[in-house]
């Protein structure tokens, strides 16, 4: 396995496959892609998760983090989301945040992030804003 950058192009289509696939290929694109670092892993030369990640300053967010449905739960997004944590230190941010699918809180609390008292609704789905210090 292997972590490496990726272009924004790759992590729509990991996004489009994974989050959103009845949607519009659009729709998984972020205004600010440009902007991000997108992150994948790679097992035998597939890319199997993603995560982009926007740094402003001392502060980041990880967003639109995705695993192919078929090997989730299998440590894939575990070893990314720690490269992304690690990565994020050695540029200097001191306090990450990603928005939460509710469903996936302890997942996150696993790599030290702290639910917030920010909750709301996209897309049909719940998520809670967690957070944590680099």
């Amino acid at each position: 396995m292997e972590v490496k950058l990726i272009t924004k192009e790759q992590a729509w289509q990991l996004r489009h496959q994974v989050m959103r696939p009845t949607e519009e290929f659009d729709y998984i694109k972020l205004p600010d892609d440009d902007e991000g670092l997108h992150y994948g892993l790679f097992d035998g030369g597939e890319l199997v998760s993603g995560v982009s990640l926007f740094v402003q300053g001392k502060e980041a967010q990880f967003r639109k983090f995705a695993t192919l449905t078929e090997r989730q739960n299998c440590g894939y997004g575990s070893r990314l989301l720690t490269h992304v944590l690690k990565e994020a230190k050695r540029r200097g941010v001191k306090q990450i945040y990603c928005n939460a699918r509710v469903n996936k809180v302890s997942f996150y609390e696993k790599f030290g992030l702290s639910k917030t008292d920010v909750v709301f609704n996209k897309g049909g789905k719940d998520y809670v804003v967690m957070e944590r210090s680099c």
